[in-house]
């Protein structure tokens, strides 16, 4: 049976590499049994969110809501929360909005460098 390509090791800060079918290290195997179990215990994902997700979508008529203030009709693909959760923005429909690729892009950068000046 022929061996796999060592690869290096899925965790961020770790210069290893492995064999192993889940991507991590000896060292780091645990990660990999955290991810198994999908998104559970993570934040959003599963029935939950998909509802709250489509309620938004529905009822921001599947619209980017960032582009429609500059006045621009483009379609919304993803849900994003107004105030970010790292900011102490609750998930909740009120602080969500529906938002184009290009948009939750642009504002994912601005967000990350607020933090990084944090």
């Amino acid at each position: 049976m022929r061996q796999r390509v060592a690869k290096p090791c899925r965790d961020k800060l770790c210069r290893r590499t492995t064999r192993e079918k889940h991507g991590y290290c000896e060292e780091h195997a645990d990660q990999a049994r955290s991810w198994s179990r999908g998104r559970a215990g993570r934040g959003r994902g599963g029935r939950p969110w998909r509802r709250l997700r489509e309620q938004v979508l529905i009822r921001d008529r599947y619209l980017c809501q960032p582009c429609g203030r500059a006045n621009d009709a483009t379609p919304a693909s993803q849900v994003d929360h107004v105030i970010p959760e790292a900011e102490g923005g609750p998930t909740e429909a009120s602080n969500l909005e529906a938002i184009c690729g290009p948009c939750h892009d642009l504002k994912t950068q601005r967000e990350a460098l607020r933090a990084r000046k944090k």
